[in-house]
């Protein structure tokens, strides 16, 4: 009814404040205000909305699936609703903010982890029967884990025959889809590496104080290990916690691989503690803010790669790539013009650029 009323005094030659109203987004962030990853995230977001002209507001669940539920609860029952939700199908919430989303007119956008074949089989999950879920942008996980692993047992190099290279892994929360993708990736690693004997899989939570626990007794009862797989970077240097205090070196002994940008990781890995890292997918946040800005200027997104995507984000990065991203995280736009990545105008046969490369060009 606004952008009626608001097209019908453009057209008298009025002009009036609220015509120019922002699109209004609120983001559920499954982390908290002090984990890198999610802060960055955040951050990129920000700096897409600002850019793109959105009113962005963030709320952080503290890894309480059910604080998420209840800010969705009030987002989308309460008096002052957004245009859009954006959320992430953490611990398999997504269902619940679904059914909690009918008939409020806000529509929907999951990133980061979408719906399981599991939950589209259970809830028949169709574009008819959801019309406000717009669609979903998602990192290539399980390729994530898979190349984390082969990269590590490159950089170790091979062994005489008979021989086994040891192994201790790392994952996230059993009921996150991200961690069970990584997992996954890792596992067909090790299909192909008849070498590499995996020791011990734990559950760390992501977080660095549960893999340092961890760490300390699995360090000592398997003290061959020459390669920690860790599925985030706070993981990883909870284990490195645990190793340095064990009396080792973290790249000489035993070669970290993680996942995540994160200052603190980028810098781990220019410092060569850590081995192996990828990133790129705490730009998934601020794609997602372009489709949406994108969408709410007429542009049919599904045209452009699909209502649902996967975007090969994770991928491994240099010591170079790690220099420019420490760079662009220091300015508060992350020297990105949005814009440019719209589908405004394109031709149906343009896709959205979503990688990393195109992100630090």
């Amino acid at each position: 009814m606004l952008k009626f009323l608001c097209g019908v005094l453009l057209t008298l030659g009025m002009v009036v404040g609220s015509c120019a109203q922002a699109a209004s987004v609120l983001f559920l962030n499954p982390g908290t205000p002090t984990e890198a990853f999610w802060v960055s995230y955040s951050q990129f977001m920000q700096a897409a909305a600002t850019d793109l002209g959105m009113d962005l507001r963030i709320q952080y669940s503290d890894r309480v699936s059910e604080n998420t539920i209840q800010q969705a609860r009030e987002a989308l029952q309460g008096s002052h609703r957004p245009d859009y939700l954006i959320f992430v199908n953490e611990q398999y919430i997504a269902p619940e903010i679904l059914r909690l989303a009918k008939g409020s007119g806000v529509k929907l956008f999951m990133v980061n982890n979408a719906l399981t074949a599991d939950q589209m089989k259970l809830i028949g999950a169709r574009p008819d029967k959801y019309p406000d879920l717009l669609g979903s942008l998602v990192p290539n996980d399980e390729e994530g884990g898979y190349l984390m692993l082969k990269e590590l047992i490159r950089q170790h190099g091979p062994v005489a025959p008979g021989q086994t290279i040891e192994l201790l892994a790392f994952s996230g929360l059993k009921i996150t889809p991200s961690a069970q993708y990584r997992e996954k990736g890792l596992r067909r690693a090790l299909a192909e590496h008849p070498e590499v004997r995996l020791r011990q899989l734990v559950y760390g939570g992501w977080t660095r104080q549960r893999a340092y626990e961890q760490a300390r007794l699995l360090l000592k009862r398997y003290p061959q290990t020459s390669l920690v797989w860790a599925a985030n970077d706070e993981m990883a240097f909870g284990v490195m916690q645990a190793y340095v205090e064990a009396g080792g070196v973290p790249g000489k002994g035993v070669l970290f691989g993680a996942i995540n940008n994160s200052p603190a990781a980028l810098q781990a890995l220019l410092d060569r503690r850590l081995s192996v890292l990828l990133g790129g997918h705490f730009t998934l946040g601020g794609w997602a803010l372009v489709q949406l800005h994108d969408y709410d200027e007429g542009v049919d997104i599904s045209q452009y790669g699909g209502r649902d995507r996967q975007v090969p984000l994770l991928q491994l990065i240099n010591r170079e790539q790690a220099r420019r991203l420490l760079e662009m995280g220091a300015a508060q736009d992350f020297g990105v013009d949005f814009h440019k990545f719209s589908a405004k105008g394109r031709p149906a046969s343009w896709r959205y650029p979503f990688t990393l490369q195109t992100l630090m060009h």
